[in-house]
């Protein structure tokens, strides 16, 4: 019986049919970038605001005020008696009513100047320049709730961490088409919940699920490509990210031309229900259902395969095997247990963690940092693409450890320069920050090509699902560094973001490099690959020569 692998590359490691699928799937790229930070725009600030005084609506009604006259009364007063008070968290601690006086309503007051008149500190009753423009002006996340804005990204990011677990156990089991499909639909019904939210705790549950489904969207449109390819092909991880950057540069557009909160949400979760069109023309992986003893189903997938890249599939294949690439109930310890495997999961957990959490710092600063928020995000996932273009011209050329390492220590530098950088160059504060931006693209696009290579077959996904689920677990952390660190001082994220990245860097130079090398079978072989290309205890099959190292 032939191998999967054989009947792969007799039907087309990646022709016409790969192509297609890998386009359409890549789509998905797109929509999650969109979830993935939204948060920029979704939690805009929404202009000017100020804290109402108890009965100053029903009295502003009465007297005919418009909203400039009222902030007048309401602001005014405690600009002039205590100029510490902005009028946006403190009100005068007083109630009017309707024997107030609408030219001189603080006279009914008697002998209170305006600096004598009692504060308190507001806890609704806010009027918004820009109602509903955002979350913040929706629920109210000014002032003492501000730190609510972080608790809904930390949420999102939750449900990644959530989806990852149960729904990559689930496409496992059940299928990845099917959970592929079932994440779309999740993530589009979510999203349209969460735009229209009663209320900010049903807000964050609905953004938890949407993130569940959307880390589901994400990991099986990545499994079912690169089941469907060849081996050699491990490059289309690199290539998949480049459409994660396209629905960055294009999120702002959504942005500028929606003016309201709940048609950009809308806008970013209805396509997904455009996906499920993808039940006629997107097979389930042929790998999985080998897995799933059902080689029949995988056979006709297969030929289908084969008659749409123009190949034959010989006829006499009646039945196909595929390797089982699992150890039963694998768990830490197997990641740990032998010292390069050790420093490998260690560094590599890491490595994932400080990438995720500057990563998604550096893209939710731009909401806070003023200037253009649309044109600076674009060119922010402009400068993505180039990236991209650099990995895929390096990684094949000097190795994966190298342009790993110097895009993190790249990353670090910019980010300690720009926190340095006076505010009168807005020129070249913005060049430097795009330059880390690039360097932590860099690693985090290359750090998931690496995880997979530096693991057994027998240890590989389940390693690669445990190290990037730090992933998640600092982008959770992510918000409430970069909004409670800069609520002290703008740039101070910028210097811890340095120092992470710098640290990544360093550690990531401790790797063995995976360029050229057939990907280990066992721990052993593992433990034998060298930190240092070329120097193994044990001989290592060179990819493209076919010669022994």
């Amino acid at each position: 019986m032939p191998s999967f692998d054989e009947v792969l590359k007799e039907a087309g490691e990646f022709g016409r049919f790969q192509k297609r699928v890998f386009f359409l799937l890549c789509q998905t790229g797109v929509t999650f970038s969109f979830l993935f930070a939204s948060v920029v725009f979704l939690g805009q600030a929404p202009g000017n605001y100020w804290c109402r005084i108890p009965g100053a609506a029903e009295l502003s009604e009465r007297c005919g005020w418009t909203l400039e006259e009222e902030q007048n009364f309401t602001v005014l007063p405690l600009l002039l008696g205590n100029g510490s008070s902005s009028g946006e968290c403190e009100r005068l601690d007083i109630a009017w009513d309707t024997a107030v006086s609408c030219a001189s309503p603080l006279t009914h007051y008697g002998n209170h100047s305006a600096g004598n008149l009692p504060l308190t500190t507001c806890h609704d009753n806010w009027v918004y320049e820009k109602p509903h423009s955002s979350i913040i002006s929706e629920y109210n996340l000014v002032c003492g709730n501000a730190w609510m804005l972080d608790l809904s990204q930390a949420i999102l990011n939750l449900g990644f961490l959530a989806g990852a677990f149960t729904l990559g156990y689930a496409a496992d089991r059940y299928g990845r088409i099917l959970i592929y499909l079932l994440s779309c639909l999740g993530v589009g019904i979510c999203g349209i919940i969460v735009a229209f939210a009663p209320n900010f705790t049903v807000f964050l549950i609905f953004r938890f699920l949407q993130g569940m489904f959307g880390k589901g969207t994400w990991m099986t449109c990545y499994v079912i490509v690169t089941e469907m390819v060849g081996s050699d092909q491990r490059i289309v991880g690199i290539v998949i990210q480049i459409f994660f950057t396209l629905g960055i540069m294009i999120l702002p557009g959504i942005a500028y031309l929606v003016p309201t909160w709940q048609g950009i949400q809308l806008a970013i979760s209805l396509p997904n229900f455009l996906f499920l069109l993808y039940y006629w023309v997107v097979p389930e992986s042929p790998r999985w259902l080998l897995t799933r003893k059902k080689g029949e189903k995988a056979l006709k997938i297969m030929h289908n395969i084969a008659k749409h890249n123009g190949k034959y599939l010989s006829p006499h294949y009646s039945e196909i095997t595929v390797s089982n690439e699992e150890v039963s109930n694998p768990s830490f310890l197997d990641l740990v247990r032998t010292p390069r495997m050790r420093r490998n999961t260690l560094i590599l957990m890491y490595a994932w963690f400080a990438s995720a959490l500057i990563y998604q710092g550096l893209v939710m600063r731009l909401g806070i940092v003023g200037g253009n928020l649309y044109l600076d995000f674009f060119i922010s996932g402009a400068v993505e693409l180039p990236a991209a273009l650099l990995i895929l011209v390096t990684i094949d050329r000097i190795g994966r450890r190298l342009p790993f390492a110097i895009g993190s220590i790249v990353a670090g530098i910019a980010c300690l320069i720009t926190a340095f950088l006076p505010e009168d160059i807005p020129w070249l504060k913005t060049t430097v920050a795009t330059l880390g931006r690039l360097g932590i693209t860099m690693a985090f696009e290359i750090v998931y090509l690496v995880n997979t290579e530096l693991y057994p077959t027998t240890l590989r996904n389940f390693g690669v699902s445990l190290c990037s689920s730090l992933c998640d677990l600092g982008g959770i952390i992510a918000p409430f560094l970069l909004f409670r660190l800069a609520a002290i001082w703008l740039e101070l994220p910028l210097i811890i973001f340095s120092i992470l990245a710098v640290v990544c860097g360093l550690l990531v130079l401790l790797l063995p490099e995976t360029k050229g090398i057939s990907l280990p079978e066992t721990v052993e072989d593992v433990e034998q690959l060298s930190s240092h290309f070329g120097k193994c205890g044990k001989k290592w099959k060179h990819r493209d020569t076919n010669s022994y190292i």
